[in-house]
């Protein structure tokens, strides 16, 4: 069993007690720090200030009839998102937070699916919402603009009614501040990434996110000036617990990026300690680096410097962020800590960024166990595993062959109540024991560490009865000079066999840099002679036959996790 590395935290039963212990502790802080229109000029919330407007929104809400019923919300990430997702949660209802990449015909789905009688929402979506109003094709009542000044065609403010829900704490009402919460009904409804058909409402309890935040908070720690850089999409539970409600319970600042091509200048510009997001970018992130260190022809200086630091680091002497002061100054000098998840993260870019003094930790989770299930900490670290489970999480691993590798399976007080709607998904993942099959296939070696090997239906099994975990060999492949990232995939053949092919993302600037080409057979050849220099690095049967290349991304969920069915299906579907 994990211990609990800082034991001084006070327990919270909900979470309006835990904005409430940690606001009489910091509510002075600054929680949200926010563009303006004016160039160079920041807005920044308090704490306190944010806690105000949570339960003021909330005020509104219950005066507006929305009591126990479900509230959407969608919009890019922003200050008002986190208004309404703690309004409706600690007193309201059902809080619904929806892919705001999604297009308009499966946000409706979705709001039909949910039964929302509420949304929330940017002036992005203004077109859809103004459709489905005008077609009253769902259940909402209210559509509530964040960017409207005041109630227009129908359309609420969310200004005005936060304005009003103060004028009513003012007047004394108090139906949100005493409303009762019932830590283990729903209150989260979480859609599952896919299409709308295929994806699965996540009901998760109060009891499950306090179970899940509790233990983050107990294993890793955050300073209250400590500032977020808030990157992955709010609705997604690894940004929102691990990076939302974390900040908050810390006391800590959050400022929002705006975007991937501005990630380098915002966390210069807002002087980020923090950051989580999934492998890709900070393993791209991280080859910029040594790119810029290569040119430079520091790359054996900074080599040399890593050994040096390694010893001392024996005996507890850390000197890294002080001679690699050029690379922290690149990233605004302040970065403390990055937390990757989502998808296997790549055991060099780990070492390497812990090398040069970034604190680079693992996790693993899925939006059915609120999410986070195992991690690395300063105590429990080894490169290439995720760590160890959470103090609250038992895990198990199921059916293992002989290399110890079978679906692990969890159970704890982090996992979902059930998939809504949908017993028969549920019973095929849920046992009524509590144990919980995620799918996903692993190993735990001596110590209790645990290594994820691949997704259980991903796994390409040979005639022979050999199995072959493509994410294995797309890490090998990513590492090759160029590539940007990869899929492997087993394509049938007519003796009931699998040959295995891979489709790779070159970067073409990469690529005329070293190879002064750009043409597409010359790179495809380039390549193949890399990938069986790969493949001599590997068991005969897990040979990859066949390369595509090209320059298009895969396609991707909008937490950048390759949609694996949809890249699959069409690569088989071509001759």
């Amino acid at each position: 069993m994990r211990e609990r590395t800082y034991k001084d935290v006070t327990e919270f039963k909900d979470l309006r007690e835990m904005l409430e212990i940690t606001g009489e502790k910091y509510g002075d802080n600054t929680a949200y720090i926010l563009r303006t229109d004016k160039p160079d000029v920041f807005k920044k919330i308090t704490h306190k200030e944010y806690r105000d407007e949570v339960k003021a929104f909330g005020t509104q809400l219950v005066s507006m009839g929305l009591k126990d019923k479900k509230i959407a919300v969608i919009s890019e990430n922003r200050y008002e998102w986190g208004v309404v997702y703690m309004a409706v949660i600690n007193g309201t209802g059902v809080i619904v937070p929806l892919d705001r990449a999604l297009p308009g015909h499966e946000i409706e789905n979705l709001i039909n699916r949910s039964g929302a009688e509420a949304i929330v929402y940017s002036k992005k979506y203004d077109e859809v919402m103004n459709r489905l109003k005008d077609e009253n094709s769902t259940k909402i009542k209210y559509f509530i603009s964040m960017d409207l000044e005041k109630k227009e065609n129908g359309v609420y403010s969310y200004k005005e009614l936060l304005n009003e829900g103060k004028e009513k704490l003012e007047n004394g009402n108090r139906d949100f501040l005493d409303a009762k919460i019932d830590v283990d009904k729903m209150s989260v409804m979480l859609f599952t990434s896919g299409t709308t058909a295929m994806s699965k409402a996540v009901m998760l309890s109060q009891k499950n996110i306090c179970a899940n935040l509790y233990d983050i908070v107990t294993v890793i720690k955050m300073y209250e000036d400590d500032v977020f850089l808030s990157f992955l999409p709010l609705h997604h539970t690894f940004e929102c617990t691990v990076g939302f409600m974390l900040a908050l319970h810390s006391g800590s600042t959050t400022a929002f990026c705006r975007g991937i091509r501005y990630i380098a200048d915002d966390i210069k510009e807002y002087r980020a300690t923090a950051m989580i997001s999934v492998p890709i970018l900070f393993e791209n992130m991280y080859k910029k680096v040594i790119k810029t260190i290569t040119k430079k022809g520091k790359l054996k200086t900074v080599q040399r410097g890593i050994k040096i630091s390694r010893f001392l680091l024996k005996f507890g002497i850390d000197i890294r962020k002080k001679i690699f002061k050029e690379i922290h100054d690149t990233l605004g000098g302040k970065v403390r800590i990055f937390v990757a998840g989502g998808a296997a993260f790549d055991a060099e870019t780990e070492r390497g960024f812990n090398d040069l003094g970034f604190m680079t930790y693992q996790g693993y989770g899925l939006t059915e166990t609120s999410p986070v299930i195992a991690s690395e900490d300063d105590k429990y670290r080894k490169i290439g595993s995720i760590g160890k489970p959470f103090p609250s999480v038992d895990v198990k691993i199921e059916n293992p062959d002989a290399n110890g590798i079978g679906e692990l399976v969890v159970k704890g007080p982090n996992v979902m109540l059930g998939y809504y709607d949908n017993k028969e998904a549920t019973d095929e993942v849920l046992e009524k024991s509590g144990w919980f099959h995620t799918g996903d296939l692993a190993r735990i070696d001596k110590e209790g560490f645990l290594y994820i090997t691949g997704r259980k239906k991903y796994v390409i099994v040979l005639k022979n009865g050999k199995n072959i975990f493509p994410e294995e060999i797309e890490a090998l492949i990513n590492k090759i000079e160029g590539v940007k990232e990869s899929i492997v995939y087993g394509k049938p053949e007519d003796n009931g066999d699998y040959k295995i092919c891979a489709k790779i993302v070159y970067d073409e600037e990469t690529f005329k840099e070293l190879y002064d080409t750009i043409d597409e057979e010359k790179i495809k050849e380039i390549m193949w002679g890399k990938v069986k220099e790969v493949n001599h690095t590997m068991a005969v049967y897990k040979y990859v036959r066949d390369i595509i290349v090209t320059k298009e991304e895969l396609i991707k969920t909008t937490t950048h996790k390759v949609k694996r069915n949809e890249e699959e299906k069409i690569l088989l579907e071509q001759k």
